[in-house]
């Protein structure tokens, strides 16, 4: 097992002037630095790729899922720009060295709607059809796009394991698999440790986040529950922590953070790895 964080902890929209986050990620004892991509023009992927070279650190990519950024739109144009983005993000995977592509890729972020069953049918065979498209590619470039279900505050497509298990099924491909979040599954799920083991062989990421967002460990997340749980279906991919920083006000308008959750960002993903070390290890 290998632990991570995410470069949202410190910044957003990550960029090339960002890069030395990856080496204070490295600093801090991680091996893993998941890179959020939110906007492709604003990043050089050789200047990232050296600093991973240099720290010898793995990655993985996140995606960020906006309203242009929605393959089960209505609108013909945004399913084409979130397919390209999608696409583009598989691609830099590759050119990093990356293996996995995480995120809500099925449609963007904060739409939330009350829609006829019908409709819903409509959407989710669009979904399926469309990353069953993206994962071909996605396996032809050895990477690994890793669903993410949301709290229903956040989408109404996707809320539970047992949705995103079921997608990975229809689009039955290796090069798709589930991540799951604790923060979401705090939300939405009835009991964590039977949504981790529901996921079971589909899951290939996860985001250890406290019920605040803050350091995880700190809060009331059932964490002796979620060992438990990852250890019983043999868990031993990336466990990253991912958080967000009040200080950049895009990111706190998008996930609600109002405040501080801990003295600084260092030390929420310095403490946050010490206390999952402890519990997974």
């Amino acid at each position: 097992m290998k632990f991570g964080a995410n470069t949202f902890i410190w910044v957003s929209p990550f960029s090339s002037k960002d890069v030395d986050i990856i080496y204070k990620v490295r600093d801090l004892g991680f091996d893993v630095v998941e890179i959020a991509l939110e906007d492709p023009s604003l990043v050089d992927l050789k200047g990232i790729k050296k600093a991973l070279d240099s720290t010898g650190l793995e990655s993985a990519i996140c995606g960020a899922f906006g309203p242009t950024r929605d393959i089960i739109s209505d609108d013909p144009s945004i399913r084409k720009n979130a397919r390209e983005y999608i696409t583009y993000c598989i691609n830099a995977c590759s050119e990093l060295g990356s293996h996995i592509f995480a995120g809500p890729v099925y449609s963007a972020v904060g739409k939330t709607r009350l829609v006829p069953e019908e409709k819903k049918r409509e959407e989710w065979n669009l979904c399926v059809e469309t990353l069953c498209e993206l994962s071909n590619l996605a396996q032809k470039r050895e990477v690994v796009i890793t669903v993410e279900p949301l709290n229903r505050f956040e989408t109404d497509f996707i809320n539970l394991a047992e949705d995103v298990v079921r997608l990975a099924e229809e689009v039955n491909s290796p090069s798709l698999r589930v991540m799951l979040d604790t923060f979401h599954m705090n939300i939405e799920e009835k009991s964590l440790g039977k949504a981790i083991r529901e996921a079971g062989r589909y899951l290939h990421h996860f985001h250890a986040c406290e019920n605040d967002r803050g350091t995880p460990g700190s809060g009331h997340i059932p964490w002796q529950e979620v060992a438990s749980a990852i250890n019983d279906i043999g868990y031993n991919r990336y466990v990253v922590i991912e958080s967000f920083t009040p200080g950049v006000k895009e990111i706190a308008r998008a996930a609600a953070i109002w405040r501080k959750l801990e003295v600084d960002q260092d030390t929420l993903a310095r403490e946050g790895l010490k206390f999952l070390r402890n519990l997974l290890q």
